[in-house]
């Protein structure tokens, strides 16, 4: 993970599926634990979403609270 990877999970939104447009730091739990079973995507969505998942699973969403403030 790289410190700039946080503040990309609050400006960067979904490409494709039922959450299209949405912030993944947005994302719901249950679809990124889908994510986390079937696969992640390569590149760097695949890197954010595993991140976020990461942070969701260990209750540590509030974490990125402070840069939706910027």
């Amino acid at each position: 993970m790289q410190p700039q990877d946080l503040e990309l999970l609050v400006t960067r939104t979904m490409p494709f599926g039922k959450y299209k447009g949405r912030l993944i730091a947005d994302l719901p739990g249950h679809y990124l634990n889908w994510f986390a079973r079937e696969g992640f995507p390569s590149g760097e969505l695949g890197r954010l979403l595993a991140l976020m998942q990461e942070l969701d699973h260990n209750g540590l969403s509030g974490l990125l609270t402070p840069l939706r403030d910027k």
